[in-house]
């Protein structure tokens, strides 16, 4: 069965909106490399509609570089209520229930699927158990309260610490498995 990672850029007060103003800073050579690792590391994508409306803008105009590229070449399956069929940049819509087609996803043979982006879809993969790894970038930047919090409106989950990574730049990368 394939593994579900969930990958999500976080600043120390938790918010996790617009990762690309204050994240920037921090794209160094170590968090490209860690970044590759996991994008190699997989065969598919999961992404919510805002992901991926913001992701395809973003990394199709990067061609060239070789972590757009192999962005772009993965194919991308997109949870949206409003989106339907085949979508541009080698994507298509989960039809019918999302829990079940991301176990169907899951269960096809293959490398693992990576998610990006957080935010409605999470409260459904957490609800019927579907994340198997969770990779928490926690960013040295403090927000100052503006933005999207991680994880708003979600019950407790406890979760165990499998693996960290801490970058010369501060970041670290927290990998967390479901208890």
């Amino acid at each position: 069965m394939r593994k579900l990672i969930e990958s999500t850029f976080i600043t120390l007060d938790g918010a996790i909106g617009e990762p690309h103003v204050w994240g920037q800073p921090y794209w160094d050579t170590q968090h490209n490399e860690y970044n590759a690792n996991l994008a190699y590391g997989v065969d598919a994508m999961l992404l919510g509609r805002a992901t991926y409306e913001g992701f395809k803008d973003a990394w199709t105009s990067r061609a060239g570089d070789p972590i757009a590229d192999r962005f772009n070449a993965l194919p991308k399956y997109v949870a949206s209520r409003t989106l339907t069929g085949e979508l541009e940049w080698n994507s298509r819509v989960l039809e019918g229930d999302v829990a079940q087609a991301v176990a169907d996803l899951k269960a096809q043979p293959g490398e693992s699927i990576i998610k990006y982006g957080t935010g409605e879809l999470d409260k459904t993969l957490l609800e019927h158990k579907l994340v198997d790894e969770y990779h928490f970038w926690m960013y040295p930047v403090l927000s100052g309260g503006d933005g999207y919090r991680v994880w708003d409106g979600f019950d407790t989950v406890h979760l165990k610490l499998v693996d960290q990574t801490v970058f010369e730049s501060g970041i670290i990368v927290g990998v967390y498995a479901p208890k």
